[in-house]
């Protein structure tokens, strides 16, 4: 009876490898008998003169040992050699010097050649099924996919697909307004495969450009049917998002139809991203102009660019600096990576005032502090004299060091 429960065992081997999928049947009989050499290997010190012969449809195999007949007494290497006597009653009409295949009844080898052989074929299928993961997910990079969650860490979530596929969602890669529980289905693009040890890590990402991408992709048929490119992302997850689009059909109003009617096709993209605020902007090849769209909502009065260091100086009227700047330095932010300029704003002077640009000031104050205060937007001496305590705060310096500035900008004006 035990023999007889360890063929079964054998036989739901072959039933485990029927139920794999993305393994076809070439693959899975070659798996097989190459799983059942590696123990005759084991066994007998070679598996050159077996035939391995698999039956996945019935579920078992057959296995030949091709042995050389010699003179009864003279066997000296059993695993590779028969005597006449034993060989004859194989194949009555055999004679020395020729070969005889001998059935080899792998069952009856005992537990321990069962359990190796279990052993190795699950070692096997789950090199197989980590193959086929990695191929998978390898092909879906930069693709959204969807997932539920099936646990939640600190530092990362367990999301699975509807073939139970793994994929984890590190924290960096959720968006800081993601709040998930267990069974919440959820869509991420694949960011990437890690794969160590022919052991896949799958990675989503709901923080990745891609994601914004493939999103307006899904919610825009012109995107997706190619009259409408995207031409650059800018983003700063669940904060604010610019997003730069062209259409190749003079008839097709790209914004509009990104945006859609009253915000039909944009609202979707805005929930799914956690009220992610997205600027919608039409791509022009003329980098000033770019820079101006980028810059929206506000309103620049000129612009000077040094295309070689890829260096942008943007005037505005005083009123328009904050809008530029926008909320915590977003809106700027958010330009200087869509277009790939670095943009200094500059506040107009304005005929018959008395200012002063703050590069005047390098030789008294630190270049990096002088930027940190060009970045708000407060490119002149007057700029960062009238602005409020709450702006100044943004720019993230010491008191004492700001306190310097101030005296250093005063002092000027006072000569």
């Amino acid at each position: 009876m035990a023999k007889k429960a360890e063929t079964v065992n054998m036989v739901e081997q072959f039933a485990e490898f029927k139920e794999l999928k993305n393994i076809d049947k070439t693959t899975m009989i070659s798996v097989l008998e190459e799983s059942f050499r590696n123990v005759l290997a084991k066994m007998f010190g070679t598996d050159e003169n077996f035939d391995v012969i698999m039956n996945p449809d019935k579920g078992d195999c057959e296995i030949y040992q091709n042995l050389r007949v010699v003179p009864d007494g003279e066997v000296e290497n059993p695993n590779q050699e028969i005597g006449l006597s034993e060989a004859r009653e194989i194949d009555p009409e055999c004679e020395t010097g020729e070969d005889v295949s001998k059935q080899i009844f792998f069952e009856k080898f005992g537990r321990r050649a069962i359990l190796n052989l279990r052993q190795t074929l699950q070692s096997k299928v789950l090199d197989l099924q980590n193959e086929a993961k990695s191929s998978k997910f390898k092909e879906l990079e930069g693709e959204i996919i969807t997932g539920e969650v099936h646990q939640i860490w600190k530092r990362e979530a367990l999301l699975t697909d509807e073939d139970q596929n793994e994929m984890v969602m590190p924290k960096e890669e959720q968006i800081p307004s993601d709040s998930f529980h267990k069974g919440d289905m959820v869509r991420a693009v694949v960011k990437r495969v890690d794969n160590l040890n022919n052991n896949p890590k799958v990675i989503v990402s709901r923080t990745d450009d891609r994601f914004l991408r493939r999103l307006f992709e899904q919610e825009v048929p012109e995107i997706h049917d190619g009259l409408i490119t995207i031409k650059a992302v800018a983003r700063i997850p669940g904060e604010r998002a610019k997003i730069a689009v062209e259409s190749y059909d003079d008839r097709i109003d790209p914004v509009g139809a990104c945006v859609g009617v009253k915000g039909s096709r944009i609202h979707g993209i805005v929930r799914e991203l956690r009220n992610e605020n997205i600027d919608v902007i039409s791509y022009t090849a003329n980098p000033s102009l770019f820079i101006q769209r980028a810059l929206s909502p506000a309103k620049i009065s000129s612009i000077r660019l040094n295309e070689e260091d890829k260096k942008a100086e943007v005037f505005l009227h005083p009123d328009e600096v904050s809008l530029a700047i926008g909320k915590g330095g977003l809106n700027i932010r958010l330009a200087t990576m869509l277009t790939g300029f670095t943009i200094d704003v500059y506040r107009d002077i304005e005929e018959g005032e008395e200012d002063i640009y703050l590069d005047e000031f390098r030789d008294e104050i630190d270049d990096w502090v002088i930027e940190a205060l060009k970045d708000l937007g407060l490119g002149t001496a007057k700029s960062v004299l009238n602005a409020s305590p709450e702006i100044l705060e943004q720019a993230d310096l010491e008191d004492v060091t700001l306190q310097h500035v101030l005296d250093v900008i005063r002092a000027e004006f006072d000569e």
